[in-house]
């Protein structure tokens, strides 16, 4: 996706309060077990294919979709045969990379 698309989805997440905004790409077929994060996140898909497991429900995204998850939510993330990119704004925790966003 254009940088262009990406700075109003940074300066959006910043105006609605978040702490940052990052672009997050994956290998293919990555899989990440259950996990939590210090931050809440707000992410839509960009290219690719992903499935969020949060409290039992798997969702398939694709790009165009979004979505939420609290901080210190259990989840896990699986990726598709061409990997994924997402933008995710982050809200609260602390700067230091994580699994995940």
């Amino acid at each position: 996706m254009p940088a262009i698309m990406f700075a109003a989805f940074e300066a959006q997440a910043l105006q609605a309060g978040y702490d940052q905004a990052v672009e997050r790409r994956w290998e293919p077929l990555t899989v990440l077990g259950t996990h939590t994060h210090p931050f809440a996140a707000k992410a839509t898909v960009v290219e690719g294919e992903m499935w969020l497991t949060v409290q039992g429900k798997t969702r398939h995204l694709l790009p165009g979709d979004g979505f939420e998850l609290a901080a210190g939510e259990p989840h896990a993330e699986r990726y598709g045969p061409q990997g994924a990119t997402y933008w995710v704004a982050r809200r609260g925790g602390d700067d230091a990379p994580a699994p995940g966003y």
